[in-house]
């Protein structure tokens, strides 16, 4: 990871801004692209910049307002749409999934502060790819969190790279090359 995290002052902060050090290396993957740019395959793989962002922002909401928090979706996908949440579709901006992530982001800390604690377990839906009848805990969805941001991280870094040759350092400011304590 080309940047640290801020420390911490326990668990639930430690997790939330590993969360958001993940979703800022994405964010910065897309900065200043167009949409051709966002929208371009540059493998054989159908993953773009833009359907990664939107993927994220939506893997983010189901995880802690419909699984943890027990809030209705935000956006409603059964398996015919499943494939939208890849892509940009007709009429989508980036701008618009960004300020939709902010505000999934926004939800998720709020979420996240108002547990007693990240012990506390819930039941997972009834999907083929996961267990029947499993729950996990508060903790182990944020880190489940951290581990799907920082593989699509990762993803985006290659596709941003393979688009305009930039980098993830390159896209670093000189602040967050050498972050003042």
């Amino acid at each position: 990871m080309p940047t640290v995290v801020n420390p911490e002052s326990d668990e639930r902060e430690a997790l939330l801004n590993f969360v958001e050090a993940q979703r800022a290396a994405v964010r910065r993957a897309v900065g200043g692209l167009t949409r051709e740019q966002l929208t371009a395959r540059p493998t054989v793989s159908e993953l773009t910049l833009g359907g990664l962002v939107k993927h994220l922002a939506e893997v983010e909401s189901s995880w802690t307002r419909v699984i943890l928090a027990g809030r209705e979706p935000l956006v409603e996908r059964d398996m015919s749409t499943w494939g939208d949440s890849f892509r940009l579709v007709e009429g989508e901006e980036i701008a618009d999934v960004l300020k939709f992530w902010d505000e999934v982001a926004a939800e998720t800390a709020e979420i996240v502060g108002a547990l007693p604690d990240l012990d506390g377990t819930v039941p997972l839906p009834d999907r083929p790819w996961f267990p029947k009848d499993s729950r996990r805990s508060a903790r182990w969805i944020m880190l489940h969190l951290v581990e799907e941001f920082g593989r699509h991280a990762g993803h985006a870094d290659f596709l941003r790279e393979a688009t305009d040759g930039a980098t993830a350092f390159s896209l670093l400011s000189p602040e967050q090359l050498r972050p003042n304590d």
